[in-house]
């Protein structure tokens, strides 16, 4: 039987036992779940700015958690090893040391909340995509809640609307990927531009959001573009007074190893170009 994966703008049909452009979203009986539910690729205690996130509780710490899959497919992915790789192939499998971790929801919270002796606020959903598996994101941060506890997610933003229904109630805050301001760009990531912009619009409102682009040499790099974006960011409705913006150095990366960094005084220049609607604007890998 047929089912429709409604996680993204993708829409992936699959036939039963089929995995969707993700790898991590799969057809179980005529009906679509998270094939990565609960399986942890990675786990740390990380400063709060990582993420990054500059004004949501600095100084404290979040506890990481990351999975596998991802709906995009950019090539200069900072963290391809586990967001682009299918951990459950045959292939993998039988690679030591490789496989992901099960960890149930209550794993999680009960270890977040032990971790409060070490200036722990909650648990972070970061790494991969990890609203490819909302539903774990979502089981866990009901039990983080409810240990008094916060919820932070870094997405790439293409993500459903039914999706942030499931987890927007429980989250505080998020990081969001906007990767350039033209479609055709997003169409190049495997993105989808407008599924980005309705996603940052609706959190923008819900919960404290700080939005990172990561300046790539010849893609999305011009003053012009980095203008259009701070504006549009500076008109939203903010739950907390106004949107962050970091921008961030790209080093070579996954498909991308013969590129050249991104300069310095190009990256500084666009921060002074953001500054002129944003107030809030940070420089990251410089």
């Amino acid at each position: 039987m047929i089912a429709e994966c409604r996680t993204c703008f993708r829409n992936c049909k699959l036939e039963d036992g089929a995995t969707g452009f993700c790898r991590a979203r799969i057809n179980k009986n005529g009906r679509v779940t998270a094939k990565n539910y609960g399986l942890l690729t990675a786990l740390n205690l990380d400063p709060v700015e990582k993420k990054p996130l500059a004004m949501f509780c600095p100084g404290k710490y979040v506890l990481s958690v990351g999975s596998f899959g991802c709906n995009m497919r950019c090539a200069f992915c900072q963290n391809h090893e586990i967001s682009q790789n299918d951990f459950l192939s045959v292939d993998n499998e039988q690679e030591a040391g490789r496989c992901p971790e099960y960890f149930s929801p209550e794993d999680i919270a009960s270890r977040a909340y032990e971790l409060i002796r070490r200036n722990n606020i909650g648990v972070a959903y970061t790494y991969n995509e990890p609203l490819t598996g909302w539903e774990y994101v979502r089981d866990t941060s009901k039990l983080v809640r409810e240990y008094g506890m916060k919820n932070i997610i870094v997405t790439n933003g293409c993500v459903s609307s039914l999706v942030l229904d499931e987890i927007l109630p429980y989250t505080d805050a998020m990081n969001i990927d906007c990767k350039c301001f033209t479609e055709g760009h997003y169409s190049a990531l495997g993105g989808d531009f407008n599924s980005v912009i309705k996603t940052i619009e609706r959190c923008a409102e819900c919960c404290h959001v700080e939005i990172t682009t990561l300046i790539v040499p010849g893609f999305n790099d011009s003053v012009r573009e980095i203008r259009e974006m701070s504006a549009w960011l500076s008109s939203l409705k903010s739950y907390d007074g106004s949107v962050v913006l970091h921008i961030t150095r790209f080093f070579p990366r996954w498909k991308m190893t013969d590129a050249e960094p991104t300069s310095v005084a190009l990256m500084q220049n666009l921060a002074d170009a953001a500054r002129e609607y944003l107030p809030h604007v940070f420089l990251g890998n410089c």
